[in-house]
């Protein structure tokens, strides 16, 4: 077996971002974990819409589709349920997934096809140059809302929670040894992940994401499967569930350890994942990042390949020609 490392993964293209954009950290962090996956190259697929995230294929030296706008989880689900033995990811940002695209993610991640999907948000359109996006902040000025957009936002973990995606997650550009951790997690999950990034636009949306980064860092709260969930300087606050079924912030040690709520990721019902989700509308303050939702459900490939060989089995292989020429067909004179 040869052994991998991350340079095997760079391909020979110039990566072309604007300098001090957030993708080039992500590209790194995935780029870096690649050979932790025991993957081959050739059985490693990366797809892609339409967008500044969107490139990423063309720097990743694995097999690659730079497809058409919205429509990269549509063409990966071909892939995926086609060939079982290959490692799909799917690229796409704020714009390209939750918007012209938001059809077809939520119906990858509700089939549970078996996908790595990483959305990277930085709240704008970047590749367009600078107009809102479906994560853009209420208010928020840009070429096409110069008097503030009126559009409330998506939230990405409550959009991936409703779906009933098996493994919902959020990490950040900056936080690489988070970040790898999360898509390694992801990419060995069987089934449809769904990663939400917050990705730096320095150039139309720059410090979008300051309040959760440098002194900031306070403000996350770090979601760890069967730990309690407690946060900021010396884990001082953490999370209950108080009398009207809502999560409530609180000081550590004016309640005690023991009334702090448990963080479940493993959870069936995703109630309390959903709640997490819904404590930060955007990241402006505390701001949970971590694995949302992790649990087991058939993966929709190896449901149509059972699909099939049943039928096989039943039928034989069948004939196409007498199908296209069957009772449901006429002549037209």
């Amino acid at each position: 077996m040869t052994i991998l490392n991350k340079k095997d993964f760079v391909s020979s293209q110039e990566v072309r971002w604007c300098p001090g954009c957030g993708d080039y950290a992500i590209l790194a962090t995935v780029q870096g974990l690649m050979p932790d996956l025991g993957a081959d190259r050739e059985r490693i697929v990366f797809v892609s819409g339409i967008g500044c995230s969107s490139r990423f294929p063309y720097y990743m030296n694995t097999y690659g589709f730079h497809s058409i706008h919205g429509r990269a989880p549509a063409i990966a689900t071909g892939i995926a349920a086609t060939r079982l033995d290959l490692k799909v990811f799917v690229i796409t940002g704020d714009g390209d997934g939750l918007s012209i695209g938001g059809n077809h993610l939520i119906h990858a991640l509700r089939r549970n096809e078996n996908l790595t999907i990483i959305l990277f948000n930085n709240q704008i359109y970047g590749l367009t140059k600078g107009q809102y996006s479906p994560t853009s902040e209420v208010g928020k000025v840009t070429k096409s809302t110069p008097f503030g957009s009126l559009d409330h936002p998506f939230n990405p973990i409550a959009v991936a929670l409703g779906a009933e995606a098996t493994f919902v997650a959020r990490s950040i550009d900056t936080e690489r040894a988070h970040l790898s951790k999360v898509i390694e997690l992801a990419a060995h999950h069987e089934g449809a992940a769904f990663i939400e990034v917050y990705q730096n636009c320095n150039i139309f949306n720059d410090g979008a994401f300051d309040a959760l980064k440098g002194d900031g860092e306070a403000n996350q709260i770090r979601l760890e499967h069967g730990q309690p969930i407690r946060f900021g300087a010396g884990l001082q606050r953490g999370i209950v569930l108080g009398e009207r079924a809502r999560l409530e912030i609180v000081d550590v040690a004016a309640v005690g350890e023991e009334r702090l709520l448990i963080h479940d990721a493993h959870r069936e019902d995703p109630s309390l994942a959903f709640m997490l989700a819904r404590l930060s509308h955007g990241p402006t303050g505390l701001t949970p990042i971590g694995v949302f939702r992790q649990v087991h459900r058939p993966v929709y490939g190896l449901q149509l390949q059972q699909q099939i060989d049943d039928a096989k089995a039943r039928r034989g292989d069948g004939d196409l020609a007498a199908l296209l020429a069957g009772n449901d067909s006429w002549e037209v004179a």
